[in-house]
């Protein structure tokens, strides 16, 4: 005999959660139908948790939420909220107070796995340990084990280019674009030669290296193989890199990943060799097959600029720099950028006043460039370099500054008279805290040197003409 629509729990059995379900009873076959998805729960007693159970959960009115207790595992719930969201819950005391962990959504937790876990929740809490803290700690480790690699992961290149950033300004513009060709990549093409790349500075193949896993090792290795075909560059760059290791070695987030002796060994010293003193320099006889190529030099720019160079002693960038409104024509004088100082006054010499005035004005540099971006000189040392060959001479741009400080022992010129022209720092108690030569002074020795050159040099020049012609400035 088969009887639908009994009422389950007139019959005192619980089967909710089944699409059917058959009853035997003295041989009767009882067919009981599903339960409504709408038929209410009774939340005040603790059920066998299943998914019909779960699925037929709503909120009771008037409330933000409701639980559904488990009655196999202690502490398990199903929490449901008003707009119908359902998730495993373990709720325990701890120190007298209610806690209460969500687990996760009915959705992605079985019901098994939401018993286990709640299982072991209460195994925590009877040890008097509060899950919420261990999950914090575990929160907090993953978090400083994330950090941690991804300090270690910072490349060489990446606190090369915040040193730089930070440190530029408390350096010359030479100094950091040394830094910066020293670690360029290269492979771009050259402006000047077509078809060619450029090539990759010394420091180059570090930039890509973890910093972590920069070591004396490592740099022994890269010192090997760099100061084969560049050991000058490489010994530069040696130089750089320990000023580099040293700054990063006192930055508080790269003190644990620099090793600030990793430059220092003995062995890499050793690889890169010692620098060989530079003696290049002009003789007294050389200065007329000097003065006769360079001034055949077509570019008169650069013809000038290697003059003034050699005549007034200067750095290669001081003069480089120089603007028109720091050449006073009527009061024959040239404020030059220094290193040591930051600028000095020196004397306008009669033929450097001539050399300079022949210059167009192209824009606010004396030794201007309409090639170069920058708008001034910059690369003279190519056309130094072919005057030179073609004098049988071998001479550096520096060289001529070299030269200078040499030539005036010809004439028994005070050293701190040259000194002080070329922009030395004082040297001796003297020096540096009693004698202060004007202008004037170093005027009457500096035109002393440059007659004195330009007649080795076999230059003809009117000085007493040339002083006459630059009396006035418009």
């Amino acid at each position: 005999m088969s009887i639908r629509g009994v009422d389950l729990y007139s019959l005192k059995y619980r089967l909710s959660g089944y699409t059917a379900a058959t009853l035997g009873c003295r041989g009767w076959s009882i067919e009981m139908a599903r339960p409504a998805k709408t038929m209410s729960l009774d939340l005040s007693v603790a059920s066998d948790l299943t998914a019909g159970l779960i699925e037929r959960l709503t909120c009771p009115a008037g409330k933000s939420q409701g639980f559904l207790r488990d009655g196999k595992v202690p502490g398990l719930r199903v929490r449901v909220t008003m707009a119908g969201a359902k998730s495993f819950v373990f709720e325990a005391k701890l120190n007298r107070k209610t806690i209460r962990i969500t687990i996760g959504d009915v959705r992605t937790w079985t019901i098994e796995a939401a018993r286990a876990k709640a299982r072991h929740l209460a195994v925590l809490i009877d040890q008097g340990i509060d899950p919420r803290e261990v999950d914090r700690q575990r929160v907090a480790a993953k978090v400083a084990e994330q950090a941690a690699e991804a300090s270690n992961a910072i490349t060489v290149g990446q606190a090369w280019a915040r040193y730089l950033a930070e440190r530029q300004p408390h350096w010359g513009e030479r100094h950091y674009l040394d830094h910066v060709k020293l670690s360029d990549p290269g492979g771009r093409d050259r402006a000047r030669l077509p078809g060619k790349q450029t090539k990759a500075g010394p420091l180059a193949s570090l930039m890509v290296m973890r910093l972590v896993d920069l070591d004396t090792g490592m740099i022994e290795t890269w010192a090997a193989t760099e100061a084969k075909e560049r050991p000058t560059r490489v010994r530069l760059a040696l130089r750089l890199m320990k000023a580099f290791l040293r700054w990063a070695a006192d930055e508080p987030d790269l003190k644990d990943k620099a090793d600030p002796k990793a430059a220092s060994a003995k062995k890499v010293r050793e690889l890169v060799g010692k620098a060989k003193s530079k003696n290049d320099h002009l003789q007294r006889e050389q200065l007329q097959t000097w003065f006769a190529h360079v001034r055949q030099i077509p570019n008169p720019v650069i013809s000038a600029y290697l003059q003034c160079l050699l005549l007034t002693g200067a750095r290669r960038e001081e003069l480089g720099k120089l603007r028109w409104d720091e050449v006073n024509f009527q009061w024959r004088g040239m404020s030059l950028r220094d290193k040591i100082e930051g600028k000095r006054e020196i004397p306008l010499t009669s033929y450097v006043a001539s050399l300079i005035t022949a210059l167009p004005r192209r824009n606010e540099w004396v030794f201007s460039s309409d090639s170069s971006e920058s708008g001034r000189l910059t690369e003279p040392s190519i056309a130094h370099r072919r005057a030179c060959a073609a004098a049988g001479l071998s001479l550096s741009l520096h060289g001529l500054r070299r030269s200078f400080a040499s030539l005036c022992e010809w004439l028994e010129i005070p050293g701190g008279i040259s000194a002080q022209i070329q922009g030395h720092a004082p040297q001796g108690v003297r020096e540096q805290n009693y004698i202060r030569r004007p202008i004037d002074l170093l005027r009457v020795h500096h035109e002393r040197i440059e007659e004195w050159m330009l007649v080795e040099a076999n230059v003809p020049f009117d000085r007493t003409a040339a002083r006459g012609k630059l009396v006035a400035v418009a």
